[in-house]
């Protein structure tokens, strides 16, 4: 198993407390020493729950969104990088598209909220990706070179060093549609040679994932790129079985390469 292995999982805006209890319940039976890392990402209002939850099982918990604001003050409904750690969180999704898009996040937001996740002790999970607009007219690696590049040039070399890149192709989000093994293959190597440029050491242990309509159908096949390291599930996390199959099969195909 690479040290690179990670899985985790996005609620988005679903859940309950019912809901957090029968997930942890079913999840804990399918959980063992081979598979990689893995992260449950709830909503804001449940990250505690969840924490004390899994307790012991191996699986970390992790919030959505963070504030790029390190000390307390005059932000209201804003969540520190300090009060998710302060609740059990030690991963938070940082950037998403659905941020991007819906809540005006620009490249120097994300690099805020990055830079405030570490130095609150948390891990980063910082999503790029292009939509199918951006696709269509071949600028894919423009985008992507924009989106990464403000991370590269905010981050120092040590604060990189702790983030976890998440390649989301925005086309591939929710709608049932996912990219190819090949493509997610070909852009998660673009990425880590645009990291390489920066530090090559790192780029070997840094964590590329993939989103975008992950399922346990097609989660073998994703995996198979040797710069793919896992996955950062939507829909397929709100059930246990579901993701405790894409976490095995990480760690299957791990076995094999």
């Amino acid at each position: 198993m690479t040290n690179r292995a990670f899985v985790a999982g996005n609620w988005k805006m679903n859940g309950s407390r019912a809901d957090i209890d029968a997930f942890v319940d079913q999840l804990k039976p399918r959980i063992d020493d081979h598979l990689p890392r893995m992260a449950v990402c709830v909503p804001f209002v449940y990250v505690s729950r969840l924490a004390e939850a899994l307790g012991g099982v191996g699986v970390a918990t992790g919030g959505q969104d963070v504030a790029g604001e390190t000390e307390p003050g005059a932000f209201t409904g804003e969540v520190s990088a300090s009060m998710l750690a302060d609740c059990g969180a030690t991963y938070a999704v940082v950037g998403h598209s659905e941020r991007r898009a819906m809540y005006g996040e620009t490249d120097d937001i994300v690099v805020a909220k990055t830079r405030a996740a570490i130095a609150g002790g948390i891990t980063p999970i910082v999503c790029v990706g292009e939509t199918l607009e951006q696709r269509d007219a071949d600028e894919v690696e423009a985008v992507l070179n924009r989106q990464l590049g403000a991370v590269l040039e905010g981050c120092s070399d040590e604060e990189l060093s702790k983030i976890v890149l998440a390649y989301e192709p925005v086309w591939a989000i929710g709608t049932g549609r996912s990219a190819t093994p090949e493509q997610a293959q070909e852009i998660h190597a673009f990425l880590r040679s645009q990291i390489a440029k920066r530090a090559d050491t790192l780029s070997r242990s840094l964590s590329i994932v993939y989103g975008g309509s992950v399922k346990p159908d097609n989660a073998k096949a994703i995996f198979a790129g040797d710069d793919v390291d896992g996955a950062l599930v939507g829909g397929a996390s709100l059930k246990a079985d579901s993701f405790a199959d894409i976490a095995h099969a990480m760690a299957s195909q791990s076995a094999t390469n």
